[in-house]
């Protein structure tokens, strides 16, 4: 994916910014200018980007614990914030950017100003030669025509880039994300959808489909069903039950039905995204799945969430090639590697029953 082209500026230049990297601050700076100078700034505060370079990372590391490597300074920034802060891991953007760039907690701020290290002047280093301090003079006056000039607490954006960027920030921010996508891959090469966990803000799908095209079945010619977690017997009934990922949603980042089982809606918001031990409910699971599978495909046999199981069992034609093992080998995998990231387990104490 290339930049868009400009016969005035040396886009070039800013291209060879991407070329090699070694950690995320990079994409996460370049975000942050693109944002705020959508918003019409061109003389940006240093506090107010690196804020900006956390909130953008927030959800990355602390909802769905992609891994950034261990020497990279966002990562453990973010993590560190988020405990100093007493923020939550799926915090609300604007107000991540709201408190940071109004905190007066100490820690807070010396985790910020250390960007400014290396940061501002080591992205703009291809128009430059030199350190630190050069650069910083060298940029005052957007000299090899350079994207920014570097101030104590700001940057000002060369007015020849300003238009360039906002009329491309789309494309920008694309390349950015793409890249980064690409970066975080090779570091996380078992994690699944990465696209989707840098680059928008947690959301669920609703899961009524699902409920009312699939599981209403089940419920209606069962009954009831046995919650996999607690043993309590559920009824269709939306308040005794809640339909859940068995492999945390924030992992997986789908809504695939072979991931999906009614449970009792008091233990919904414990499970959370915590992770199940496969050896005590993987059994009880693949049993209500297979069930479920047999009930809904004896009704309707073009019903499309059954399509959603061949991307265990290829060649799925009838109940008999539901297969406990390769069901199994499909689902430890993703849990293990969703430990390793930093996924946690559900104790085996369980809340009381409603």
């Amino acid at each position: 994916m290339n930049l868009p082209f400009s016969e005035n500026l040396p886009v070039n230049r800013l291209a060879s910014i991407f070329a090699s990297t070694s950690a995320t601050y990079k994409f996460y700076w370049f975000l942050a200018i693109l944002e705020l100078v959508e918003e019409g700034n061109t003389a940006i505060y240093k506090r107010n980007l690196f804020s900006r370079m956390i909130s953008n990372s927030w959800y990355t590391v602390n909802y769905f614990h992609v891994s950034f490597g261990k020497q990279d300074l966002i990562q453990e920034s973010v993590r560190s914030i988020l405990k100093i802060e007493n923020l939550t891991i799926d915090e609300n953007k604007n107000k991540i950017n709201a408190v940071l760039e109004n905190t007066t907690n100490n820690q807070t701020i010396k985790i910020l100003n250390h960007f400014d290290k290396n940061v501002p002047h080591w992205f703009i280093s291809p128009w430059f030669s030199g350190n630190r301090n050069s650069i910083y003079l060298q940029s005052q006056n957007f000299d090899n025509g350079c994207l920014y000039s570097l101030e104590k607490d700001f940057i000002n954006i060369n007015p020849l880039w300003s238009s360039y960027l906002k009329s491309n920030s789309k494309i920008l921010k694309n390349f950015c994300y793409w890249n980064l996508s690409l970066f975080l891959q090779k570091r996380n090469p078992s994690v699944p959808d990465i696209p989707n966990k840098i680059n928008k803000t947690i959301t669920r799908n609703s899961l009524t489909k699902q409920t009312n095209e699939y599981w209403k079945l089940v419920f209606n010619e069962l009954g009831s069903i046995e919650c996999v977690f607690t043993g309590n017997k559920l009824i269709f009934d939306e308040k005794r039950y809640a339909l859940d990922h068995f492999v945390p949603h924030a992992f997986v980042s789908h809504d695939l039905i072979w991931n999906l089982i009614p449970i009792d809606k008091s233990f919904n918001s414990y499970k959370s995204d915590k992770l199940p031990s496969v050896d005590k409910y993987f059994d009880k699971f693949f049993n209500l799945q297979k069930t479920a599978f047999e009930i809904v495909k004896n009704k309707n046999t073009k019903n499309k969430y059954l399509e959603e199981y061949l991307t265990i069992f290829p060649d799925l034609d009838n109940v008999n090639s539901f297969d406990y093992q390769r069901y199994k080998e499909s689902i430890l995998p993703l849990i293990t590697i969703a430990h390793n990231n930093g996924f946690s387990f559900m104790k085996d104490r369980l809340p009381s029953s409603p």
